[in-house]
């Protein structure tokens, strides 16, 4: 696995990764409702990229193949972090967090999904709320967490 910095030709697949993934390892947590409201397959690709050009922004790759992404802005807010459907449990994701975390001296803070809860707290994040967000009109469980560096 190679990990690099973010290039604007990568944005149209981070986006397919971003609603595969939500829509295939976030289904056990979440309704097919709220997997829409949260990815719905109409990306605006030139706002994602403006995002992921402002924040320190990772691929990881398997030969040509994107196999995960994750940014983090500049206040130490990890904005993104998914890992292909297909290679979940293979340290993908682990190896993303370990640049990001590296790149900030302080606090880091997320907003883990339901299913990324655990992966976070293995990492040493601590849970500081619940929340439900609003996406199109539907509610999404998340959970504001931090871990001090």
């Amino acid at each position: 696995m190679e990990i690099r910095e973010y290039r604007p030709e990568d944005c149209a697949e981070l986006t397919r990764l971003f609603y595969d993934t939500v829509h295939t390892v976030n289904c056990k947590d979440y309704t097919p409702a709220q997997l829409d409201a949260w990815a719905d397959g109409t990306p605006d690709l030139e706002r994602w990229n403006r995002s992921l050009q402002e924040h320190f922004s990772l691929v990881a790759l398997e030969g040509e193949k994107i196999i995960g992404f994750g940014d983090m802005d500049s206040t130490g807010y990890l904005d993104r972090l998914y890992v292909h459907k297909d290679y979940q449990g293979k340290g993908v994701a682990t190896a993303l967090c370990d640049r990001l975390e590296q790149a900030v001296d302080g606090t880091i803070v997320t907003h883990a999904s339901i299913t990324a809860r655990p992966f976070f707290e293995g990492r040493g994040y601590v849970m500081v709320k619940a929340q439900q967000v609003e996406r199109k009109g539907i509610l999404l469980r998340n959970f504001v967490m931090e871990k001090r560096c």
